[in-house]
């Protein structure tokens, strides 16, 4: 087996690729002293602690070996992303409720079995939930179901 073609070698190569990604982007940021901290000096830091664990753990990956990397289910990842474009796109236009109606209903087709009724439980668990704490505890400005409520 290829031991850089194992899980986590490149969950260790993720890592150290998320920490340039923040260094890079936080760059323009003050760093300041560790006694006044600037707004640069917590992502810096968190940066350079995931870089040290992603090479930590590339290298133990290297002298131990891993599990090989399975191929992509490419259903699920699709589903999912067609999911969260819709309800972007309807959360705006249609409002909360029919935004995660197509969510939920969307993304349970990515699983392996697909059962109507936990679906529907789901569907309304969530939305008493989304609507109790956003609409009702933060009093966020949302519509529920865009010009009922």
């Amino acid at each position: 087996m290829n031991r850089f073609l194992s899980r986590d070698f490149l969950s260790g190569l993720m890592f150290i690729g998320f920490g340039l990604l923040a260094l890079y982007f936080g760059q323009k940021l003050a760093l300041g002293t560790p006694v006044r901290m600037g707004p640069g000096y917590v992502p810096r830091m968190l940066a350079f602690i995931l870089m040290g664990l992603g090479g930590l753990i590339c290298v133990v990956t290297l002298f131990a070996g891993g599990e090989p990397v399975e191929r992509p289910k490419w259903r699920p990842i699709t589903l999912v992303t067609i999911g969260i474009v819709c309800f972007a796109l309807l959360f705006e236009r249609a409002g909360l409720l029919p935004a995660l109606i197509v969510l939920v209903f969307i993304t349970s087709l990515a699983g392996e079995e697909f059962k109507l009724t936990e679906v529907i439980g789901n569907m309304v668990v969530l939305a008493i939930l989304c609507t109790v704490v956003f609409k009702v505890g933060l009093g966020m400005n949302i519509s529920i179901i865009r010009g009922v409520w």
